[in-house]
């Protein structure tokens, strides 16, 4: 993953993902500068990149992978804050890489960040990652040769890379964001932002704790804070509708017979569901049900946990009625969990603040059962503002200070678009792609994964592709599959230069736009547009129409002879194909709906 790094108190994990006696084999390190000419580079180490890398290997290219921290795992690399842990169900969350899942068992449905970092360390073993990583690198800068058809490569440390084709495999959670509250870096006590939370942790038993942000990472932080803390203030704008987790153990005996199914379940039956879980709904709309089936099919899967129960009926992210009906029960079931009637009016109001689904829903454990303690405070942010920080806390416009020992910043990232802009890319012409896609219009791609006037850059997990919507590895592996098959058709063709059509980009932009406006998120101020960013454009960053017709489109578009793209050759000819048609998203939609997640 791609990092701005850097923060109070952070102590890198030093723990090494190579084998063999090396640390990262033919490459290194330790951050010293090298100069390479490469087929490819793959820029972060995550699940997209680390697959990437493999697969491009396989296929014979010269490529390297460039990481700004120091182990492989993306954000799991990085998240180490109490609680945290993934909200995929077993087994989807993970690669389908024969020699590393039959090699590996998990222990729980949702593996929390430990057991992710000892997986990555596992694949690394298996598949030896390292021996062609760069860590404690950080791309600063890449420019297009046009007189070469390559990327021209600058690093923070020197490092200078020339390569055919620059894949970003960035994730969406990539540049890290704080308040701008006036006062913040005169806090006395310890600051973290989650993101970087110390690998050793924070010792937070007996202390006045602070918890500011409530999306699913601020949700985890304070239901685990809540535990130890003697005192835990939890600053809340807008509540978090957490749905129950169902976390469980994994028997190992159900995890020697799961491992038969893995191969279909890893390579064909994720791809097949809408967000890339194996999820099973009713396949009709919520009202198509009389009262007494909808509410047991509804109450079924809340039981059962995780975000089934938002993938139940068609019409949920499209219907207002039918969304504020799973709102009511789940109001009614979790408000029951709370005795305290002030914070039960702020964690769970009875008219919604938003639509269910709107923003994204954090799994919990036992969050309302902790918040409902009598140690944790809930400051009421719609009441009063943070005003400033002191060296003692938080001062809020009401005049409170809010003493603290400790402050957890959870307030997310520039997602989905931030860790692209804040490396200097410039395309052809001159264009840069922070003020393309800083512009009204916002980001700007064709097939969510390439940008005009910018050739031969793939990314994965960015704008305008499943991305927030969908399991990680389900998007990625596809991803990643088609930017190999591409590379291999381009040089089996003898084109150098691939550069998606601006007629093919403005087509993409305006079927992402419609199909987002066809459910309820699009209503929302959320990450989800960009609008947790001041100055951010607020735009529809996803694509809506589902993973299995996500992929159907990317492959179209290769199967068609690069349709919606301008190849030229060594000899600078230019070839010319008409781009696709992207209508099928809105009658997906219509017909199935919009994934919840």
């Amino acid at each position: 993953m791609q990092r701005t790094l850097g923060t109070q108190g952070r102590k890198e994990n030093k723990v090494t993902n190579g084998v063999n006696g090396h640390v990262n084999g033919d490459a290194q390190t330790n951050g010293a500068p090298v100069n390479l000419d490469l087929d490819a580079v793959v820029i972060g180490g995550g699940f997209a990149g680390v697959y990437l890398l493999h697969r491009l290997r396989q296929e014979g290219f010269n490529v390297k992978l460039i990481e700004a921290g120091s182990g492989l795992g993306g954000i799991w690399h990085w998240n180490n804050y109490p609680g945290a842990r993934v909200d995929s169900l077993y087994p989807v969350y993970a690669l389908s890489i024969p020699e590393v899942y039959n090699t590996w068992k998990w222990t729980e449905q949702y593996p929390g960040s430990q057991e992710l970092q000892e997986y990555f360390r596992h694949l690394d073993n298996c598949i030896d990652i390292s021996k062609d990583t760069y860590y404690h690198t950080r791309v600063s800068k890449a420019t297009w040769n046009d007189s070469t058809h390559k990327w021209e490569i600058e690093c923070d440390n020197g490092t200078r890379i020339t390569a055919r084709f620059m894949n970003c495999c960035l994730g969406f959670a990539a540049k890290r964001y704080f308040p701008d509250w006036k006062g913040l870096d005169t806090f006395k006590g310890y600051l973290c932002h989650s993101s970087f939370w110390p690998v050793d942790g924070v010792d937070l038993k007996g202390k006045k704790v602070g918890v500011v942000g409530n999306g699913a990472t601020g949700v985890q932080i304070a239901q685990s804070a809540a535990r130890d803390a003697g005192e835990l203030k939890v600053f809340i704008r807008t509540p978090n509708t957490c749905l129950p987790m169902g976390q469980r153990k994994i028997d190992p005996e159900e995890a020697k017979k799961d491992l038969e199914k893995l191969p279909d379940i890893l390579c064909r039956q994720r791809f097949q569901n809408h967000a890339g879980f194996l999820f099973k709904g009713q396949n009709k709309n919520l009202f198509d049900d009389p009262k007494e089936v909808r509410d047991k099919v509804l109450n079924d899967n809340f039981d059962a946990g995780g975000f089934r129960v938002l993938y139940q009926y068609n019409d949920f992210m499209t219907s207002e009625e039918a969304n504020r009906y799973v709102y009511d029960l789940w109001a009614k079931r979790t408000r029951a969990r709370i005795s305290n009637p002030e914070k039960k009016d702020i964690l769970v109001p009875l008219e919604p603040v938003h639509p269910l689904g709107g923003k994204r829903p954090s799994l919990e454990q036992d969050y309302y059962e902790q918040m409902d303690k009598e140690h944790v405070t809930l400051v009421n942010l719609k009441k009063t503002s943070v005003s400033h920080v002191v060296p003692e806390g938080i001062v809020t416009s009401d005049g409170t200070l809010h003493e603290l020992d400790v402050l957890a910043i959870a307030t997310g990232f520039d997602s989905v678009t931030g860790g692209f802009t804040e490396i200097d890319i410039t395309g052809l012409n001159g264009e840069k792609l922070s003020e393309k896609w800083g512009g009204e219009r916002g980001a700007l791609s064709y097939l969510g994964m390439t940008v005009n006037q910018f050739p031969n850059m793939f990314y994965t997990y960015g704008p305008h592709s499943p991305t927030a919507y969908a399991n990680g590895p389900s998007i990625v592996e596809p991803q990643d599959e088609w930017i190999v098959d591409a590379m291999k058709k381009m040089h089996a063709e003898g084109h150098t230069k691939i550069n998606a059509q601006k007629e093919a980009e403005d087509e993409w932009k305006q079927m992402i736009n419609k199909t987002h406006a066809m459910t309820l998120r699009d209503k929302v101020d959320s990450w989800y547009m960009g609008s947790n960013i001041p100055g951010k454009p607020r735009q529809a960053l996803n694509y809506s129409a589902g993973v299995p017709m996500f992929i159907k489109t990317l492959r179209e578009a290769l199967e068609n002879n690069f349709e919606g793209f301008n190849l030229d050759n060594n000899g600078g000819s230019s070839v010319k194909h008409g781009h696709i048609n992207a209508s099928e998203a809105t009658e997906e939609i219509k017909e199935h709906g919009a994934a919840p997640r």
